[in-house]
């Protein structure tokens, strides 16, 4: 991971680049943007907003999506960015925001939001913070918005994981840690897997249409979710973090490269990757059919 995940990883792996692939005008697209106040998603926002795009940043926090909003405003000169309240760890947040939408289509869905949480927590929905976060509310809004991704000429879908999938394996017997002891770093990782798996499962869903799907991870971005949630990690490597604009690049290539890469993939560094380093890791079909199942029961949409 050292020279790869990290600041020296990027800039090596940028040499490769194709600046073309990012000079592509979004004007005239929707664009949705969770967690989209800071770190990667402020970083995403941001570049969408730079093409044109029609932004919005659907967040928690009002206030703090309205300060973005009014500084990518400013630095790009787009009036079209909007602050939206939607809680995604809310099932009812999500289908309340998604019934009051007012746009036909949406072009490009990033699915940025996460936690960290050092302890244990449920939702007003009995469901783990982190599964609700990462897992059941990016779900719900996917097929929410399905019509209005097919209503798009070359949609994109797009899960933002994290490297730290790769030491956990797919685990569905405890989704609310009420069997083991509580291990943030671990459900995160977990739950990170889960979107690589929903990923390809809504590629599926999508196949032969124009809408594509995607997950990727960003490697090791400075942003104030490792700061806060992994303070000792955030100290040994803050000289070698990479900025939130680089860990969002592979986020805006995705987005916007024409045309389309093969959707389904996970992506690092406009790469395809594997998705196991670890044998212990891998699952079958039928567990990748029963977290969709499970995804589906969960959000009644079963």
């Amino acid at each position: 991971m050292i020279g790869s995940f990290d600041r020296i990883g990027f800039r090596r792996h940028a040499r490769s680049f194709l600046a073309a692939d990012l000079e592509v005008g979004l004007e005239g697209r929707c664009c949705l943007v969770t967690g989209g106040n800071a770190g990667l998603g402020k970083a995403t926002a941001l570049a969408l907003a730079e093409r044109g795009g029609r932004v919005h940043l659907l967040c928690r926090h009002a206030g703090r999506a309205e300060e973005a909003r009014d500084e990518i405003r400013r630095a790009t000169g787009n009036p079209a960015v909007e602050a939206e309240g939607i809680d995604v760890s809310d099932l009812a947040s999500v289908r309340r925001w998604a019934e009051g939408a007012r746009f036909e289509q949406v072009d490009v869905l990033v699915h940025n939001a996460g936690v960290l949480p050092a302890a244990r927590g449920l939702t007003v929905d009995g469901l783990e913070l982190t599964f609700a976060t990462h897992v059941a509310g990016p779900h719900l809004l996917t097929r929410l918005l399905e019509g209005r991704l097919r209503a798009a000429a070359h949609a994109r879908v797009i899960f933002v994981s994290s490297g730290g999938m790769y030491a956990e394996r797919l685990r569905l017997d405890d989704l609310d840690w009420a069997q083991r002891r509580y291990d943030g770093v671990r459900a995160y990782a977990q739950t990170k897997r889960m979107q690589v798996l929903l990923a390809r499962a809504w590629a599926g869903v999508f196949q032969g249409s124009a809408v594509s799907v995607y997950a990727m991870h960003p490697g090791w971005a400075d942003t104030g979710g490792v700061r806060t949630s992994l303070p000792r990690f955030h100290r040994l490597t803050q000289s070698i973090l990479r900025t939130p604009a680089e860990g969002a690049d592979t986020i805006v290539w995705l987005a916007v490269k024409r045309p389309a890469p093969p959707s389904g993939g996970f992506w690092f560094d406009r790469q395809p990757r594997w998705t196991h380093y670890l044998p212990w890791t891998r699952e079958g079909q039928d567990d990748r059919d029963a977290l969709w199942a499970l995804c589906q029961r969960i959000t009644g949409i079963g």
